[in-house]
């Protein structure tokens, strides 16, 4: 019996944005939505996912940059919507083991920016990534991250 608990994603196709899907928790009061906002996911190429967000003013920090903890957020989130898109696994019981970032720029208001993650292997358990995050073809971070699937 599925855990009540675990919220579920509505990921379809978005109408407003050709050749992108929703990535969209169903309850509106947890973290992703009320924080982060809208989200859109694509995939691109055989192993990668493209996750999008739209930087808000709540996103920024005193410099007026885009929040290092919302970059790193937008990072986790996309690990799970890579996950969901190129392998159909199942994200909302899976969870994050480690993730290394190197922020390299600042990312702005205005502008989307976006997370492309690339699944380098799956194991029976485990799923390795990496990626970078970029803005107007700018490079804002990097990472690299493990994520736990759940036990059968």
């Amino acid at each position: 019996m599925p855990n009540k608990d675990i919220a579920q994603f509505t990921h379809v196709p978005d109408p407003d944005h050709p050749g992108w899907y929703t990535w969209h928790l169903a309850d509106d009061t947890r973290f992703q939505p009320v924080v982060m906002g809208p989200m859109l996911v694509r995939p691109e190429g055989e192993n990668c996912a493209r996750t999008r967000m739209f930087p808000q003013l709540h996103h920024s920090n005193a410099r007026g940059s885009i929040h290092g903890g919302v970059t790193m957020s937008l990072i986790d989130i996309a690990l799970f919507a890579t996950m969901a898109t190129v392998v159909g696994g199942d994200a909302p019981r899976s969870m994050t083991l480690d993730l290394n970032t190197q922020f390299i720029g600042a990312g702005q208001l205005g502008s989307p920016i976006d997370a492309v993650s690339e699944i380098l292997r799956e194991t029976g358990r485990l799923l390795f990534l990496r990626g970078k995050v970029e803005q107007d073809g700018v490079l804002i971070a990097a990472y690299s991250a493990t994520i736990r699937k759940p036990s059968k």
